[in-house]
């Protein structure tokens, strides 16, 4: 029997368009590496060129929330969509001619990194434009499992299609499900925009509000900050320490069960999420989002590879809730008109974490040994996610109810309810 959102038209077509462009997506980072390397022959080269993809999201994501609110967001994700095809399709011309340049592939990258910038917060609101207020959870759900499968499917696909064709060849694939992702999204219906006074506003005035909206709404800032730890102590730990560590110990081929692991966690938790109902969905995701600690823990302990595959796969469960808990708590109780803006604040705090932790891992490993430094990032993980609870705001935030008209995009003056705010 098919699902009861899918009988909404906009989220069918929505779900349609996410699925292949979120698949597209996931092979173009192991096609572009390939590519490049066998093009340039130079390490440098890659990191160049997806550092020219990481540095506009720093620097315009406040800008594409801002934009999200001012426009309508079918009309944001369309035109991103399409600039991206067009990024995408250019790089994988210069590589399928052998032209291959260092420059236009790094500025490709950096068009790309700004058109993500404005795309993921419009994709966060607009979730509550496309079904009722009753089903945000479960199209978070949704949503979820169609991401999780994509990244399990994605890179395995691109490296077979990189080595029977090349990578140009998979690039030339994400640009065409960029084009299709475009096309599923002009089907949409109208969406609600924001009134022609709000457009009159300046962008930068848009964005200061924004930040006064984030600063004001507590549990917002508290559990932003608290990710913003765990990315900062998170990622770099487990992206450059996890594989070495897990090498010393079990070799190469133990690292690739240790992340897959993790996506059947993420994949199996999110399709259980489509049916779980629980009254404080915000509490249990920082609750669980513990067990996102556990990987880290089970390196700096010595684990061997059973005990790590395990605990991977534990914390996928974890990390699973967490998403669709936050995701769903944002979109039932900030005010529609913000929606994008106070997403894109969330996602600064983030981005600025992870480069920050990937340039301080190696040295600290160097100075106080790699196992040492899992170790200490387990811990802090764990007490930066419980550390919100404290506030009674976090534990109490009600799920299913909230300010947002989720079908028409709600009122432009609607305002969290009193509990939610300082």
């Amino acid at each position: 029997m098919p699902s009861p959102l899918m009988l909404h038209r906009d989220f069918r077509w929505f779900v349609t368009a996410q699925s292949v462009s979120l698949f597209g997506t996931a092979m173009a980072p192991v096609a572009l590496a390939f590519a490049v390397l066998d093009a340039s022959q130079s390490p440098g080269d890659l990191g160049i060129v997806v550092t020219a993809y990481i540095v506009p999201l720093l620097l315009f994501v406040l800008v594409g929330g801002a934009t999200a609110d001012r426009f309508p967001r079918r009309t944001v994700l369309t035109a991103a969509n399409l600039g991206c095809a067009l990024t995408q399709g250019a790089v994988a011309a210069l590589l399928l001619t052998g032209s291959y340049a260092l420059v236009p592939v790094a500025a490709l990258g950096f068009a790309n990194g700004v058109l993500a910038a404005f795309t993921t917060p419009a994709l966060r609101g607009i979730v509550p434009q496309l079904v009722p207020g009753d089903r945000l959870r479960q199209a978070n759900a949704l949503l979820g499992s169609v991401r999780n499968t994509t990244k399990i499917l994605g890179p395995g696909l691109s490296g077979v299609l990189v080595a029977a064709v090349g990578g140009g060849a998979a690039i030339a694939f994400d640009a065409l499900t960029y084009l299709f992702a475009a096309a599923c999204l002009t089907r949409l219906s109208s969406l609600s925009g924001p009134s022609t006074s709000r457009r009159s506003l300046g962008l930068f005035t848009d964005i200061r509000e924004g930040w006064d909206a984030f600063r004001r709404i507590r549990w917002v800032w508290t559990v932003s900050l608290a990710f913003c730890v765990v990315n900062l102590v998170q990622v770099g730990t487990w992206q450059i320490l996890g594989p070495v560590l897990t090498r010393q110990a079990d070799g190469e081929v133990a690292w690739g069960f240790v992340l897959s692991a993790r996506g059947a966690g993420l994949l199996v938790m999110s399709a259980l999420m489509y049916r779980l109902t629980v009254r404080h969905l915000l509490r249990l995701g920082q609750l669980v989002s513990v067990l996102g600690a556990l990987p880290l823990l089970a390196l700096g302990a010595h684990l061997h590879a059973p005990w790590l595959i395990a605990a991977s796969f534990t914390a996928g469960l974890g990390s699973s809730v967490a998403a669709v808990g936050w995701e769903t708590s944002l979109q039932e109780h900030v005010p529609p008109h913000a929606l994008s803006r106070v997403s894109s604040f969330d996602n600064l705090l983030s981005y600025l974490a992870m480069p920050a932790g990937q340039l301080s891992v190696a040295p600290l490993a160097d100075r106080f040994g790699g196992f040492q430094v899992a170790l200490v990032a387990g811990v802090v993980h764990a007490a930066a996610v419980m550390t919100p609870l404290v506030s009674g705001v976090v534990r109490r935030l009600p799920h299913g109810q909230g300010p947002n008209n989720p079908v028409d995009g709600g009122a432009a003056t609607s305002t969290p309810p009193e509990p939610v705010t300082t």
